[in-house]
């Protein structure tokens, strides 16, 4: 009578077994299919980035163009202000110039009026002032030296008047001179204007191509955020299932201990989650728990683990022993595993470049799992570790030794 009891209560337990057995199959299909949704969310996300980061070039360059066009327009502005002011200068010379111009030219009128008057007079008048002058020399000496004189005064005045003539020839050269430093700044001032002209035309085709590529770039950022959105939804529901997955561990494991019981065979007591964690993986922290701008996102958001910097390809190790719940890319977190520890407690290992064990698996303490890497949203090789309680990211600082 015994023995039919202890096989009908053995029974009863493998039928309990037997439940969770198909459950287990049936959240690990829905793993696998949270698992592609994520992935095909990510490479949306991924090809979004794409979109925003050329945006974001575009916008860059266009802007570094209309910048240095504004500096040059500013350069041809200052420079028109020079010319300005120079054919300000060179009009005040030249008006001057042309009043001493004019002085010299009444001046050389003067002094060959008066010569050709006096010629005229001596013709038509007598008048032999000359004449008289050389008619009263009492001597043929004083006579040659009265005719000294008279010819010193004549050539005086013709000298003179080559003179006068010669710095009004200087003059009229320097009239020149500034007449063609004249054309020559109005030419040049000409020259900076339409090139004034082209750039400002330039500057707005370059500002409207700013105005479309910021449109543009609005739009990818949206997108972006949008993608990041959905991302994050089916991340939110693979860690949904990843607790249900806990749960449905535990009715295993009290399962197997009922089933124990009834057979007779010894039981070890429940044992809860472990009070602490070896290091994954040795090297510095680079990013601790808690809130912080992330990296590739560019926003301030929560950190649910801390990043351990290790070498691509560096032995990750499980941080307490537990089974294999999750092992599979992953979305952000790239390719990812997680260790149910029992008593609500999870271990996550992120942006492996290898993953060496498979879900199902018992791990011990310190087996290696995977590889360090950087897939996923890295920008470099690194450990992202998380401990989650009951589904909860605690700082994994609270339970390592």
């Amino acid at each position: 009578m015994r023995g039919r009891v202890a096989a009908a209560l053995l029974i009863a337990a493998l039928g309990v077994l037997c439940v969770p057995a198909a459950a287990r199959a049936s959240v690990d299909a829905k793993i696998e299919q949270q698992q592609h949704k994520i992935h095909a969310a990510h490479e949306r996300l991924i090809e979004g980035r794409g979109h925003l980061q050329g945006a974001q070039g575009k916008v860059s360059s266009i802007a570094s163009q209309l910048a240095q066009t504004n500096s040059t327009i500013s350069a041809v502005n200052s420079r028109l202000g020079a010319l300005g002011a120079s054919m300000a200068s060179t009009q005040r010379k030249l008006t001057w110039t042309r009043v001493q111009l004019d002085a010299a030219r009444r001046t050389v009128q003067r002094h060959d009026a008066a010569l050709k008057r006096r010629l005229v007079d001596a013709y038509e008048h007598a008048d032999l002032g000359y004449v008289d002058v050389l008619l009263q020399a009492r001597s043929f000496a004083d006579f040659v030296e009265r005719w000294n004189d008279v010819r010193f005064i004549i050539r005086a005045n013709e000298a003179t008047i080559r003179e006068r003539r010669t710095e009004e020839a200087h003059v009229a050269s320097i009239e020149s001179s500034l007449v063609g430093a004249q054309a020559d700044l109005a030419a040049q001032q000409r020259a900076a204007d339409q090139e004034r002209h082209a750039l400002a035309a330039l500057a707005t085709e370059r500002e409207n191509l700013l105005a479309a590529a910021r449109r543009e770039q609005q739009v990818a950022q949206a997108e972006v955020v949008q993608y990041e959105e959905m991302t994050a939804q089916e991340e939110a529901a693979l860690e949904t299932l990843i607790r249900e997955k806990q749960a449905e561990e535990e009715a295993r494991r009290e399962a197997e201990r009922r089933a124990r019981q009834l057979a007779g065979e010894p039981v070890a007591p429940i044992s809860g989650a472990p009070g602490s964690v070896m290091w994954p993986v040795s090297g510095p922290i680079t990013s601790g728990f808690g809130m912080r701008n992330h990296p590739v996102f560019g926003r301030f958001i929560m950190h649910a683990g801390i990043d351990i910097a290790a070498a691509q390809g560096t032995t990750v190790q499980a941080a307490a022993g537990g089974r294999i719940i999750l092992a599979q890319y992953a979305g952000n977190c790239g390719n990812m595993i997680t260790i149910d520890h029992g008593g609500g407690m999870a271990t996550n290992y992120c942006h492996l470049s290898q993953i060496f064990i498979g879900v199902g698996q018992d791990v011990e303490q310190g087996q290696a799992i995977g590889a360090v890497g950087m897939t996923g949203d890295a920008t470099g090789p690194h450990l992202h570790f998380e401990v989650r309680i009951n589904g909860r990211p605690v700082d994994p600082l609270g339970y390592l030794h």
